[in-house]
């Protein structure tokens, strides 16, 4: 979808229509969650501080995020997915990967759900389209909003080729900073790369990377992913350096991360603390225990252990977060085993 959460505001308050709008909070701890196009222009993106947003863009509209709104329109979307397919792998609200390789022509099943989803909900969204998830990724925003683009397979080489390193589905901003020191900045620089040297500095990725780099990726369309980690985490109002206040604030975070997993039967024996400083650097520290947590004692006790572990050096802290993951695999049904004596 383009400028998705904007998008729904604007349709929803006409006063808004084209209107530099950015959905989050306007105080000034509060970060940007989605801006509208006409907010883009002067710089304003996701995860953007507001202040900052502010000073970019002075006539720059706030509005208080709606997400019982969204997840409304997202289920409207997703019913138009399965109209063509059962294969949806779902990414956000707003962002699926479909496998219609069943079709005649995905060109035609993308342009068609584009027009469903439109006559809707009165929403644009952006389609890519090619042979896997990376490509169809990278595809869906090239023509950003309102898009439709195709990469075909006899186009892949040199279309990955040319592509900006950052552009890259699955390479992040530290990643390709990495890259950038290594002389790495488009995809044929990319491919120039053996797979032994791109495993020795990125690890496991750089099997990835490899692949990337000559427009391959193997992974299917998963309709019914499993959830690996589940988390929350609060900014603060006012930085804080005392541990006994993080320490109260952690226990907040910790109640929630506790709820959400009683309300998702999820389980998991590692336990992640995340800290963000005032200069927006961060750390995490993990745990990882025995068996699952299995009570909010638990969950208390490895969070109040990795907080013990940080030192503040004299710094004061914006974020606190806390994770649960490594979840275990589900059980198989077992069998006896028979020996034939």
């Amino acid at each position: 979808m383009d400028a998705f959460f904007a998008a729904v505001e604007q349709r929803d308050n006409p006063s808004l229509r084209g209107c530099a709008i950015a959905v989050g909070h306007e105080g000034r701890r509060g970060v940007v969650s989605t801006a509208s196009y006409e907010a883009r222009r002067f710089g304003v993106r996701s995860a953007l501080p507001s202040a900052t947003a502010r000073r970019l863009c002075p006539n720059l509209i706030f509005v208080e995020p709606r997400f019982d709104a969204y997840k409304a329109v997202s289920k409207q979307i997703r019913e138009i997915f399965h109209q063509y397919t059962d294969l949806v792998e779902p990414l956000s609200l707003d962002e699926a990967f479909l496998d219609v390789s069943h079709h005649k022509s995905a060109t035609l099943v993308a342009q068609e759900i584009k027009q469903k989803i439109f006559q809707t909900t009165a929403l644009t969204a952006s389609a890519g389209v090619s042979i896997n998830k990376m490509l169809a990724k990278i595809a869906s925003d090239y023509q950003k909003p309102n898009g439709l683009f195709v990469i075909p397979p006899e186009s892949i080489d040199d279309f990955v080729a040319q592509l900006p390193i950052e552009k890259f589905f699955g390479i992040g901003a530290v990643t390709a900073a990495k890259m950038h020191s290594l002389g790495i900045n488009t995809g044929a620089d990319l491919r120039n790369w053996s797979k032994e040297s791109l495993v020795k500095i990125f690890g496991k990725a750089g099997l990835l990377y490899y692949g990337y780099a000559r427009g391959e990726d193997n992974r299917a369309v998963e309709p019914n992913r499993v959830r690996k980690s589940l988390g929350a985490e609060i900014t603060f109002t006012a930085d804080i350096d005392d541990k006994v206040r993080l320490s109260e604030e952690l226990s907040t975070v910790r109640d929630e991360v506790w709820s959400r997993m009683k309300r998702h039967e999820f389980s998991g024996k590692t336990v992640v603390l995340k800290v963000k400083f005032d200069d927006f650097h961060q750390i995490t520290r993990s745990k990882t225990l025995s068996h699952s947590v299995e009570t909010i004692d638990a969950l208390h006790c490895a969070a109040e252990e990795l907080l013990a572990t940080v030192d503040l050096l004299g710094r004061k802290v914006r974020l606190i977060g806390l994770t649960v993951g490594n979840s275990p695999e589900p059980c198989s049904e077992a069998i006896q085993l028979r020996f034939d004596f």
